[in-house]
């Protein structure tokens, strides 16, 4: 076989040939590589099972993204029919193809009023790239070319390429790789846990928050600020659900300012909330919306910037100053990735999954309420949707973090899988965004699994 050596066969066990060959993202690089590796090799439903036989409930949807669940063989085929008459065509100078028109225009069909047009992409990350490059491009057209800065919040996910990865406000996805970018500025999070002083209401951390923001935009000079971005919920940075009249507020000192508003429906989109879009259930206004996950439900990697009429009119109206648009991918607007996003909302929209979510949002809510509300490892539980959080602390009066080298999340995580369930360890709490297809029974595997693999940490603490 080209390239195989004789002191690596080609007949290597996987964990083998994966600790061989394999840079994983978002892993920790060992001098000596892990033998534990955790291969997924089947998915049904709200399960996934591994390479030793071992089933679990996916509390997690991979990352995230499979809204669907797996097995969905209705996109499925959709990809395979497409594949075998088109596989692929770019969308540079005009070029189009079927699926990607009738999914660009469906997609608007989710969207609030006064969002214009799609531009597609394959990852949240590249989505968010564009948006940046779309926002200097008009205020560029527009004679204000200092007005560049965007301001995103603490503990922020807005992906890790060098401009997504600038918005995004955790510090680990920045050492060592020469981030933030200079034009990236941070203001508060939407943290009601740890950050808002206790006795103060939501509204009024509601005001603090965006009074917060504006003495920012003061202090840089509104003429250097072009955007604030924002998810609705807040994800990877610890399910961080917005204070009561939030984005109204935050709204309000934008169009103060001339300051567009980006909203990262990375996550949130497409039912994960049990909304269509977390822009509709928070009251936000966007210029532009940032879409992925739930558009193909992981099944294809597809993402969008969904452009506003505001930005839109202006680049028409300066259309004869450039010769051409010079941003895109060389898969934009995949012909095959288009057919299974059709697929997918057309799976979404037949079983009403952002009505399941909504309800079953509140089962797992109220399921973790009673099963952990009393746990000496909880301080908070949290969530919106098909998407929660369980915050942990050593010391519930005083709300105090574990030390990091107990390393808690993971141990819990550790011991869910023993349990049959997958969670995600994020930082100091445990992160579920199960599919929006779990029902009640489903949750109920999910919550006693994750209450067992609590338990058991506790007992190693102790």
């Amino acid at each position: 076989m080209f390239g195989m050596d004789s002191a690596h066969p080609h007949d290597l066990f996987l964990e083998a040939m994966d600790r061989r060959s394999f840079f994983h993202p978002f892993s920790a690089i060992e001098s000596e590589p892990p033998k534990d590796t955790r291969i997924v090799v089947q998915a049904d439903g709200v399960r996934v099972m591994d390479s030793t036989g071992r089933w679990c409930i996916d509390g997690s949807s991979g990352l995230w993204c499979v809204n669907v669940g797996y097995g969905r063989q209705e996109i499925v085929e959709a990809m395979a029919r497409q594949a075998s008459i088109l596989p692929y065509a770019h969308s540079f100078t005009g070029i189009a193809n079927e699926p990607a028109i009738r999914l660009a225009d469906r997609i608007l069909q989710w969207m609030p009023p006064g969002m214009s047009k799609v531009f597609f992409g394959t990852s949240g990350s590249d989505a968010n790239d564009t948006n940046i490059k779309l926002i200097w491009y008009y205020n560029n057209l527009r004679g204000l070319p200092q007005k560049k800065k965007i301001i995103a919040r603490e503990r922020a996910y807005h992906g890790v390429t060098l401009g997504a990865g600038s918005l995004t406000g955790l510090g680990y996805c920045h050492e060592m790789f020469d981030l933030p970018r200079s034009y990236a500025l941070r203001t508060l999070s939407v943290d009601q846990y740890r950050g808002k002083p206790d006795g103060m209401s939501e509204a009024a951390f509601t005001r603090y928050l965006a009074d917060q923001l504006e003495t920012l935009i003061v202090r840089e000079g509104p003429e250097t600020i072009a955007a604030f971005i924002a998810e609705p919920v807040m994800g990877t940075g610890g399910v961080l659900v917005p204070p009561e009249g939030y984005f109204p507020a935050i709204q309000a000192v934008l169009d103060r300012y001339d300051i567009l508003m980006i909203a990262d429906e990375v996550i949130c989109g497409f039912g994960r909330l049990g909304a269509p879009l977390g822009t509709m259930l928070y009251g936000i206004k966007p210029d532009l919306i940032t879409i992925a996950k739930g558009l193909s439900s992981g099944y294809q990697p597809i993402s969008a910037s969904v452009v506003g009429e505001r930005i839109w009119r202006v680049l028409t109206e300066n259309a004869g100053r450039l010769p051409t648009f010079a941003h895109g991918f060389t898969y934009s607007a995949h012909p095959v990735a288009a057919a299974a996003a059709l697929a997918n909302l057309d799976i979404i929209e037949r079983e009403n999954l952002v009505e399941n979510a909504r309800l079953s949002g509140r089962i797992l809510i109220s399921a973790l309420v009673r099963r952990f509300a009393d746990h000496p490892l909880v301080g908070d539980i949290r969530g919106a949707g098909m998407m929660a959080a369980i915050e942990l602390t050593a010391d519930k009066p005083r709300k105090t973090p574990f030390d990091p080298a107990l390393r808690v999340p993971a141990r819990i995580v550790a011991h869910g899988y023993e349990e049959g369930v997958i969670v995600r360890p994020l930082a100091n709490l445990i992160a579920m965004s199960p599919p929006l297809t779990m029902q009640e029974e489903d949750i109920e595997t999910l919550v006693c699994g994750l209450r067992r693999a609590f338990d058991r940490t506790l007992s190693e603490l102790r």
